[in-house]
């Protein structure tokens, strides 16, 4: 149960994971409950990417299950995910270089576009998955009035997301990502992610390479998101970002789970200290 008292959006029971002999994630749990931001935070290899990659179907987990909003998401695939309501960025950027701004944040609108893709259903039958390919072409070349509704609903949703970065994204959504910066790229994908309104948002690492100025930014986008409601699920190794942001922090060492709780919380415990600077200076803290 999650600190708000009610069932939580994400349940994640006994996650584990190896690859080979190796254990890289050790019956990690977590509850995230609606509205809220949950930051995951540890050392570098403590399993904190593959834990957001099992969660939102990119890796398979060796045991443990994940529901969301009470369905279990275990085991389907990234994109059916991110239909019924969870979208993420990756660690490492993913813009396609050769579309517009634009267009990559419309890429993004997929997993939530009904009209434009008829006979969606029959795609997984072979000898008929000819059908909707060519059902869907159609749609595009001769768009009846649903279609044309949806587009232009597209393009409201596009140019929202924009906007919420203002001039840093706004004025350049006709430019081809390829010439972005690399804080403009990321701010790209963070538009993708939220462009279908998902019900969990999950971050990784959204800030990596970006200054200071830069990632005060995101963090002021990121603050008005929950302020809204928005459910996020974070990665971040700017611990500043992360105790501003975060309802609840869980800290990972080896794959495994070694505190959680609030932010003020976590930032006192030994063990995390100890992950984080050692164990001379944990003990230091804790005298």
């Amino acid at each position: 149960m999650s600190t708000t008292g009610t069932p939580p959006l994400l349940r994640a029971t006994g996650l584990l994971k190896r690859f080979g002999g190796l254990t890289v994630v050790d019956d990690v749990s977590l509850d995230i409950g609606r509205g809220e931001v949950v930051s995951i935070i540890g050392p570098n290899g403590s399993g904190k990417t593959t834990s957001l990659n099992i969660i939102t179907g990119v890796l398979r987990a060796n045991a443990g299950t994940v529901e969301l909003d009470g369905q279990r998401i275990s085991g389907r695939k990234p994109h059916e995910i991110a239909r019924l309501g969870l979208t993420r960025t990756f660690q490492n950027g993913r813009v396609i270089g050769n579309l517009t701004v634009a267009d990559n944040v419309l890429v993004g609108l997929e997993p939530a576009q009904t009209v434009g893709r008829p006979f969606a259903r029959l795609r997984g039958i072979p000898g008929l998955r000819w059908f909707p390919l060519l059902a869907e072409t159609m749609s595009a070349l001769i768009p009846g009035a649903a279609r044309r509704r949806q587009d232009r609903d597209d393009e409201e949703r596009v140019t929202a997301e924009l906007d919420r970065f203002g001039s840093r994204l706004a004025p350049r959504r006709g430019d081809y990502a390829y010439s972005l910066s690399y804080a403009n790229r990321r701010r790209t994908e963070i538009a993708r992610a939220l462009v279908s309104r998902p019900q969990l948002l999950v971050l990784d690492e959204p800030t990596a390479g970006m200054n200071q100025t830069e990632t005060t930014e995101v963090l002021q986008q990121l603050l008005a998101l929950k302020a809204a409601g928005q459910t996020i699920l974070l990665v971040e190794h700017k611990l500043d970002l992360v105790m501003t942001l975060s309802d609840r922090v869980l800290v990972l060492d080896d794959g495994r789970v070694i505190a959680e709780g609030t932010p003020d919380e976590v930032r006192r415990n030994p063990r995390v200290i100890e992950a984080y600077l050692g164990k001379a200076f944990a003990e230091g803290a804790d005298t």
